[in-house]
Order: C-alpha cells, then structure tokens, then sequence
C-alpha cells in the first residue's frame, strides 16, 4: 500500500470510528449517580481508545477533537462549549496516558519485556489511563463546574466523590471494553487497520 492510500485507509477509519462513537453517546447515555445527573456515562470513548490502539495516541486525540465537537453540536448540545471542552480533556487525558504509556512500554524492550510476558502492559496503560482521566476531571470540574452549574465553589466541593467516583467508573469501564474488543480482534484485522 503506498502513502497516500495508506493515509486515505486511516482517514476513512477515522472516520468509522467517530460515527461509531455518535451512534454509541447518542443511544446509550445514562446517569450514574442520581447526585449528579448531569454526569452521564456513555461509551463513545471505546472507539476513540481502539483507534489510538491501532495508530496511536496522537491520532486518539485527533479523534477525541473531532468527535468532542460533533458530539458537542448535536447529541449533547445543551452542554455547550463546556461539553465540548470537557469531553476534549477527559477523554484526551485517558487516551494519551492510556495508549501513549502502551506505546512507549511497548517499544522499550527491555522493560516491556517483563510487563508483556506478565500481561501487565495493557494493565499498567489502562490503570493510567483511568488515573489521569480521573485526576484531570477532578481539577476541571472544580473550575468549570461552577461556571457550568451557575454555583459557587461551596456547592460543587460536595460532588467532588461522585465525579471522581464518575470518572474512575466511566474510564475504567470504556478502557476495559476497548481493550478487550481489541485483543480480540483478529492479528489480519490488526494488520490490515494498522
């Protein structure tokens, strides 16, 4: 396949997956906690996390952008640039530690060379991933929130261990999932999407 077929192959990938992602946030969107209803889970992370599987972080955060925006005019519209913004930091935070951590154990063959034999790449990228979602959340929201809600910081402080709780639930689920449809897709598919 030469360069530019290859480019055109990624680009129309790219853009399965984020219609995959709108379908997903646009039929399956639902609040975890009654607390907080505004904090809804949906899995449309899964295809932008795969995606950044097959070629790598920087085309996940492309992706995140991309699907933030879309997602952010129609499907969730209420929620503004706000949405937009958020949705840009929390998944770009879980697809950079997430994928970008997997991409670098993975390429330090020494280092990885334990982790892989012991399975541990994929759990060590998926526990950072969650992390720096989670904590890059946790500070956001207190920042945006407020503006968000129309509150002040006092009202917010008392949701902070539910969206942190959210976030743990929604990162972990959405990275699991992704993981697991990856590593059963077939080695050829792999190959051929890479």
């Amino acid at each position: 396949m030469t360069k530019r077929q290859l480019r055109v192959y990624r680009i129309a990938a790219m853009g399965v997956f984020t219609a995959l992602s709108i379908v997903l946030v646009y039929f399956i969107h639902l609040p975890i906690f009654p607390a907080v209803p505004f904090l809804e889970y949906d899995p449309a992370d899964i295809p932008i996390i795969i995606c950044a599987y097959l070629y790598g972080p920087q085309h996940g955060l492309i992706l995140t952008v991309i699907v933030s925006v879309v997602q952010g005019l129609t499907v969730s519209a209420q929620s503004g640039w706000i949405g937009i913004l958020m949705h840009i930091l929390s998944t770009g935070a879980l697809v950079i530690a997430n994928s970008g951590l997997r991409v670098l154990l993975l390429k330090r063959k020494e280092k990885a060379g334990v982790l892989s034999r012991a399975g541990l790449v994929n759990v060590v990228s998926l526990v950072a991933g969650v992390v720096a979602m989670t904590a890059t959340m946790g500070l956001w929201n207190l920042l945006f929130t407020p503006m968000f809600m129309g509150v002040t910081l006092d009202v917010v402080l008392p949701l902070m261990p539910f969206i942190i709780a959210f976030n743990v639930i929604k990162a972990a689920i959405n990275s699991v999932i992704a993981l697991a449809v990856y590593k059963l897709m077939p080695q050829k598919l792999i190959e051929r999407l890479s």
